[in-house]
């Protein structure tokens, strides 16, 4: 039996740390999406305000395999 597996983009912040912000976004993402089995990070951002970093920002690439037809 084969596998169809989706892939979909999102973007998570945290004013804690990168990590953070993949956790968050990892978690929100299973919350909503059934079956998600992995996460690529794509992108990786930092806000600045005075000279200090205040938030990080990642775009992830979320996989989640697709269930079957007759389910």
């Amino acid at each position: 039996m084969s596998q169809v597996a989706k892939i979909t983009t999102l973007s998570s912040r945290s004013e804690l740390s990168f990590e953070d912000a993949v956790r968050g976004g990892v978690e929100r993402a299973a919350a909503t999406l059934r079956h998600v089995s992995g996460a690529w990070v794509k992108e990786q951002t930092v806000e600045v305000r005075e000279g200090g970093i205040v938030a990080f920002q990642v775009v992830l690439e979320v996989t989640f395999v697709l269930e079957d037809s007759d389910h």
